[in-house]
């Protein structure tokens, strides 16, 4: 749902993923940055004394392993290097301290800090906090990674922060629960817009479209100043791909829906600054210090479950097809993942034969999305006769439904095709993709072809190869005008076993070695703060069965730490 904007006379696709969300909802300054690892000084002092450093933007933990977690602040009201301290305990009175360090940080990193703490347990809560100045940070909790036989685990999946729609209350009720082992972000953490351009709920800083390396800088720092930002970053450890929002919107490795070149600068230094800005302003371990544009990565946690985070937004992407280009569309040679990311993705799927779960966790929508004229005429208020003749160049289906947003995986659909063959290849079960991006509640059999009763069984689920999660947004507007038209969208795509246009909040996933249960929990709303949330419904998949069904709700884990005061 962009803003009005320029757009580049170089872009020339049909219906864009925004464009179509609107009408329905009316790498060298990265290696130089200094990252501690889990030692140093024992003196909590060792920190310069007292002045007038202050932690505005909390703190935050991330990318757990087994035996570390990278631990993240930012220091306010100094003008030259200064030196950070930080001490790990197991308990949150910090009785316990179990580790301690120091670092500095300066204006070369925007005066954020960023400790990779090792010497770990595995399967541990910590608590932290940062000292400078002797000034005290806020306290925090995190945790490690397992290692070996895991019995359960739980966790949060977010996208889609636009913090000029609302409030931020799926944050807040996640910050609440006091059992889940990480939280997975799959981008749109920050919006690029200006004040009043993309929602007019809440102002942003800068009140204008963000362009330079100060402009991202100070974007970041105005969500990280927003309390339940904070709250949800103090209590449980994230772990973080982009998606295009990040940089501008629809953006793709050479250029963005959102970006007029020239105008508004090269696509390439806003690219690099854009990605400078989230290296420092997130708990990320940077995979590649030498390729800061390299953001996809794996996480094991024991033999349960790996997560491998991938990249669809910037690092592979071809541009976009138009929507009456089928030629494009159906292309052999259409990258979306790239090739170094997709043999990475090999590789990593190859390793994990001891592992139960496989979950890649991603930008957008991995299944096909197929839309009839009526559902396509609500959306864009074009009566269905007049929608006929304007679109009869588009790629039909048998079912008649149209393919409506080439910027996710329908417009890659040789991309697509390839990872279900490695997926196939490998004789890989258990695989759950979890997408962010679509600002709406989409639970699906992931087949090669789901239109196809000879490949894909709907009543059985025969035929599926993988499922699907997509998250609704935090506060990011959807499809609400769709929503009452979701059976029908059902009907059209057999392999979709529940969806949900309009509602805001989280999935939340309780993974055990028997299934994958992936609950949808919604807030009652975003335009104030609100304490209220409820479950909207779940669906599971058995160990071995790569299909979904309806499941109720999980219980929490008992006896869970104890969440930071």
């Amino acid at each position: 749902m962009s803003g009005p904007r320029r757009r580049s006379t170089r872009r020339k696709s049909g219906l864009s993923r925004r464009d179509f969300l609107r009408r329905a909802g009316s790498a060298a300054a990265i290696g130089a940055l200094p990252l501690l690892p889990g030692c140093g000084s024992s003196d909590p002092r060792a920190d310069g004394g007292s002045g007038n450093a202050e932690f505005l933007h909390g703190v935050a933990s991330g990318d757990p392993l087994s035996d570390r977690v990278i631990l993240w602040t930012r220091v306010s009201g100094v003008d030259s290097s200064v030196a950070v301290s930080y001490e790990l305990a197991t308990d949150p009175g910090f009785a316990n301290i179990v580790r301690r360090g120091q670092t500095s940080t300066s204006a070369a990193r925007d005066y954020t800090v960023k400790v990779d703490a090792d010497g770990l347990l595995p399967a541990t809560s910590y608590y932290y906090r940062f000292r400078a100045q002797g000034q005290v940070s806020p306290a925090a909790r995190t945790r490690t990674a397992p290692a070996g036989a895991v019995e359960r685990l739980r966790v949060g999946v977010v996208s889609c922060s636009s913090y000029a729609h609302g409030y931020f209350n799926a944050y807040r009720k996640l910050a609440q629960r006091a059992d889940i082992d990480v939280v997975l972000h799959l981008g749109d953490y920050i919006y690029e817009y200006g004040t009043g351009e993309y929602g007019s709920a809440r102002p942003y800083e800068p009140d204008h479209e963000i362009l330079t390396l100060a402009d991202y800088r100070t974007r970041h720092a105005y969500y990280k100043r927003e309390a339940d930002v904070q709250a949800v970053h103090r209590q449980h450890p994230f772990i973080t791909v982009w998606d295009d929002h990040e940089t501008a919107d629809n953006s793709w490795n050479g250029g963005a829906n959102n970006h007029t070149e020239g105008a508004e600068g090269e696509w390439a230094q806003r690219k690099a600054w854009a990605i400078q800005a989230y290296h420092e302003w997130m708990p990320i371990r940077t995979p590649d210090a030498a390729n800061p544009e390299r953001i996809y990565r794996s996480f094991r946690y024991g033999d349960l479950a790996e997560f491998t985070m991938l990249d669809t937004r910037l690092i592979g992407r071809d541009l976009q097809a138009s929507l009456v280009d089928a030629g494009s569309i159906n292309d052999a040679e259409r990258q979306l993942l790239g090739e170094p990311q997709r043999n990475f993705l090999a590789t990593t799927l190859a390793a994990t034969a001891g592992v139960k779960w496989k979950f890649l966790g991603q930008q957008v929508m991995f299944g096909q999305l197929r839309v009839g004229l009526p559902e396509l005429s609500l959306l864009t208020n074009i009566p269905v006769e007049q929608l006929q003749s304007l679109l009869q160049g588009l790629p039909l289906v048998s079912t008649g439904g149209l393919v409506i947003n080439t910027d996710q995986w329908d417009g890659y659909r040789a991309e697509r095709q390839r990872v279900l063959d490695l997926i196939s290849g490998l004789g890989l079960d258990n695989v759950v993709v979890l997408t962010g991006d679509i600002h709406s509640s989409w639970a699906m059999d992931i087949s090669h072809d789901p239109n196809n009763p000879l490949v894909y069984n709907p009543l059985s689920g025969e035929g599926s190869r993988a499922v699907e999660f997509v998250c609704t947004s935090v506060t990011s507007p959807g499809l609400e005008p769709l929503n009452p038209l979701a059976p029908a969208l059902r009907l059209l795509n057999p392999h979709m076993k529940y969806v949900d246009t309009a509602r805001k909040g989280y999935l939340l996933l309780d993974i055990v070695p028997e299934r994958v249960t992936g609950e949808f929990w919604y807030v009652d709303t975003i335009d104030a703060v609100s304490e209220d949330e409820s479950f909207g419904t779940a669906f599971a998949t058995q160990d071995g069965s790569n299909r979904l069904s309806s499941a109720g709700q999980t219980e929490p884990v008992a006896g869970a730490p104890a969440l930071v005061a």
